[in-house]
């Protein structure tokens, strides 16, 4: 094998464990990740500070986020997209401490079982969280939540179909329980009952917390790992919005670090007076395209231009007006629900949920102002040229 495919297919794993930091055996891109196992964790280790574990079963980046405050990028249910809600995470989490102290296999009904009865701890009940599995709302909430778990790789489906759990409880699922998957999961760089915080903010920041860096040689490992972490992981880094310490670093060292993370994944580092961004020509890793086909793609390129092109803060409420305004103009090309009277609303919360993934707004209670990197998509107007005269 030349040293150009043996280039190409380290760069095909790290991309893939980028995109699914939790991998789990039967695909090519796992048998990659395990052929390249020791030059991917020595560049993990060494640019980012993340630890990278291979076995027969799994493969697991464990990617510790440059930002705990970072709410734009939610768990998502697999068949409908739709963004966890507080309840689906809190069942999400009741699951896994039932799938640990469960047996080889489970069903979706003992499942439930278990959910309701640690649901019962006397700190959620103070907290106003509790669950009823009577309703079919309520059954889908856990439903969303294993079925996030069978996507990661923790369960695997043996007999059943959640669908019909969903209509009558007594429609039961079975469940393998892939320990090794399972243990795998947690992302902290200790281990949680070590955390004596009791908010969840802090617990959070504990949980992820790093040695402090006691040489000059440590921070400026620490710093490159910081600001490798959210080139990799940020849609945008803008200059303005980094620490002084980290602002001078990478402006200096800028070349050096987009150069080590495109000789390893294939981005491309768009360098600019704002900021940097590292942008994928393939479009693959990232969970929010834009732009997209279908209504609301379009509703959210005309928003972002908007913003683009005029100056200051807008409200939400003029922005929901100027959706409703589009739908007028577009009730040609767009589906026939976005004239209805709530549906501007609608569309418009999706369009600044996707502008603000991909750091392209700031939202501040109800104004939105545009980011530096939103310019991009502004229109210009449009150059005729006069024809010229034939002699």
């Amino acid at each position: 094998m030349t040293d150009a495919e043996i280039r190409t297919e380290r760069r095909r794993a790290a991309r893939a464990l980028l995109a699914q930091p939790l991998m789990t055996s039967g695909s090519e891109e796992f048998r990659l990740v395990r052929k390249h196992a020791g030059e991917l964790a020595a560049w993990f280790t060494h640019e980012t500070g993340w630890r990278l574990l291979v076995d027969t079963e799994t493969a697991r980046l464990y990617k510790t986020p440059a930002r705990l405050d970072d709410t734009t990028r939610p768990a998502r249910a697999p068949r409908t997209k739709v963004a966890f809600t507080r309840r689906r995470y809190v069942l999400l989490c009741l699951a896994l401490v039932v799938l640990e102290r469960a047996d080889a296999q489970i069903t979706l009904g003992r499942l439930a079982e278990g959910v309701l009865t640690a649901a019962g701890d006397p700190v959620l009940s103070a907290s106003g969280i509790e669950f009823r599995m009577d309703r079919r709302e309520e059954r889908s909430d856990l439903v969303a939540a294993v079925r996030l778990l069978l996507e990661w790789g923790v369960l695997h489906r043996v007999a059943g179909d959640e669908e019909a759990y969903l209509s009558e409880s007594s429609n039961d699922v079975l469940y393998d329980v892939r320990r090794r998957v399972l243990a795998a999961l947690p992302a902290a760089t200790r281990g949680p009952s070590t955390v004596e915080a009791t908010d969840p903010d802090r617990r959070l920041v504990e949980l992820t917390r790093e040695v402090a860096p006691d040489t000059e040689e440590l921070r400026l490992r620490a710093l490159r790992h910081r600001l490798t972490r959210r080139l990799l992981d940020d849609a945008v880094v803008y200059y303005a919005e980094l620490p002084e310490d980290e602002h001078t670093y990478l402006v200096s060292q800028r070349y050096a670090i987009t150069r080590r993370i495109s000789e390893l994944t294939g981005l491309v580092a768009e360098l600019r007076s704002e900021g940097i961004a590292m942008v994928d020509p393939d479009d693959e890793l990232t969970d929010v395209r834009m732009p997209e086909q279908g209504t609301e793609g379009h509703v959210t390129l005309l928003v972002a231009a908007h913003l683009a092109t005029t100056d200051g803060g807008h409200t939400e409420p003029q922005l929901v007006e100027l959706v409703r305004q589009l739908a007028v103009q577009h009730r040609a090309y767009w589906r026939k629900s976005a004239a209805e009277p709530a549906a501007a609303a609608e569309l418009l919360a999706q369009a600044l949920g996707r502008l603000a993934a991909l750091d392209l707004i700031a939202r501040s209670g109800e104004t939105v102002t545009a980011k530096p990197a939103l310019v991009r998509y502004a229109l210009a107007a449009p150059t005729v040229r006069k024809a010229r005269s034939r002699s």
